[in-house]
């Protein structure tokens, strides 16, 4: 309506001068006026053919830095762009962009600028080109440009890894399980050839009964007589943490993140505890490519790199972790969602005392037969 109003007080005003004022320099500005919006509108409707851009940035940031992203504008052929005008948003683990850029290619074929992100919570984000429009010069008329925008770029926000405390009944629950399981082991010489074993560097004798797939061939080429590989069973006495990041669907996603993030710290904080404490575990989670990985966790410095991974994946809406049940003498399930609608989780157990949770805070509500816990403030984990 502004905008309507602006135009009609500019013809009135040219009418008046040209017709009351001095009529040969108003007849030349009212020729101007046309003139120029018709090159304005041409520039405009030239560009949205011909205008290409792009953008990168870098996939992970640390939270409470800023993430730099660099975008491109290039023109196809030599003729000049009017104004681009260019929209940039980010999801919600990012702070706003309530920006609108402009550039014009005059010159060169390209130009590029940067735009510097607040990374505000930890967790998966995404970075994206929301419009892209060809403007003319006097920014009366303006299309949406043609060329595809540019893919949308995932970033992993990474939060703070809390060092959490041994000194509670969960880490000591799980530290008992593992030794219980280790002296079971020690009296079962099964184990060696078990399906829950890891390949070993120890070697022996063949004897008869020994299955030939543990035959070392190459080794019993040297020593002209079979050798069989002992493996170590070790999958078996690993205590599982499995991420489960449930989002309900139709949850907003600023409220559902804050929760995502509190639960990874979480789930992290315990397993680096464990790493070094000597405790190997299994980590259970969801991939970027959206299956679900459980990978063994024994040095200290993986946590790090398997936060990275968790961070690549995309939350999704109504997704459970599902866990093999077969190998592990604990679980704990980290989630951001304890409501009964876990127990589709926890059902396929046997042993459901083995399983404990680990919640978002001490009012999160557990509809659950099993024990929950949360992280306090102290890093200590507590007892809901």
């Amino acid at each position: 309506m502004g905008t309507i109003i602006s135009i009609i007080s500019v013809i009135v005003t040219l009418l008046v001068f040209t017709f009351y004022i001095d009529g040969d320099i108003g007849i030349v500005i009212i020729a101007f006026m046309i003139f120029a919006p018709l090159v304005s509108g041409f520039f405009a409707w030239y560009g949205r053919k011909r205008t290409v851009v792009t953008f990168d940035c870098d996939g992970f940031v640390k939270k409470g830095s800023k993430l730099k992203v660099n975008i491109n504008v290039g023109k196809i052929g030599f003729f000049p762009l009017g104004i681009i005008e260019i929209r940039l948003a980010a999801s919600e683990v990012f702070g706003r962009i309530d920006t609108l850029y402009k550039l014009s290619l005059i010159k060169g074929n390209s130009k590029s600028f940067s735009v510097e992100i607040d990374a505000n919570t930890g967790g998966n984000g995404q970075i994206y080109v929301s419009s892209v429009r060809s403007c003319g010069f006097l920014g009366f008329v303006g299309f949406n440009v043609k060329s595809q925008l540019p893919p949308p770029k995932s970033v992993g926000v990474i939060p703070e890894i809390p060092e959490a405390k041994t000194a509670s009944k969960l880490f000591r629950s799980i530290a008992d399980s593992v030794m219980t399981s280790d002296d079971e082991e020690k009296n079962d010489s099964a184990q060696l050839f078990s399906a829950n074993t890891t390949p070993g560097y120890e070697h022996r004798e063949y004897e008869n009964g020994d299955p030939l797939k543990r035959v070392n061939w190459k080794l019993s080429a040297k020593k002209n007589q079979l050798m069989v590989r002992l493996d170590e069973a070790a999958s078996a006495v690993q205590p599982v943490i499995a991420l489960d990041l449930f989002r309900a669907k139709g949850e907003k996603a600023e409220n559902a993140i804050i929760r995502e993030e509190r639960v990874i710290c979480s789930a992290f904080g315990l397993l680096s505890a464990l790493i070094k404490n000597g405790i190997a575990s299994t980590f259970v989670y969801y991939g970027a490519d959206g299956d679900i990985m459980a990978e063994s966790v024994d040095n200290p410095e993986y946590p790090s790199q398997l936060l990275l991974k968790v961070l690549a994946a995309r939350v999704e809406s109504d997704r459970r972790i599902k866990i093999d049940t077969t190998a592990f003498c604990a679980c704990v399930i980290a989630s951001t969602d304890c409501s009964a609608g876990l127990n589709s989780v926890i059902s396929a157990f046997e042993d459901k005392e083995a399983v404990s949770l680990i919640g978002v805070s001490n009012r999160e509500k557990n509809e659950t037969d099993c024990k929950m816990w949360y992280l306090d403030g102290d890093n200590n984990f507590k007892l809901v």
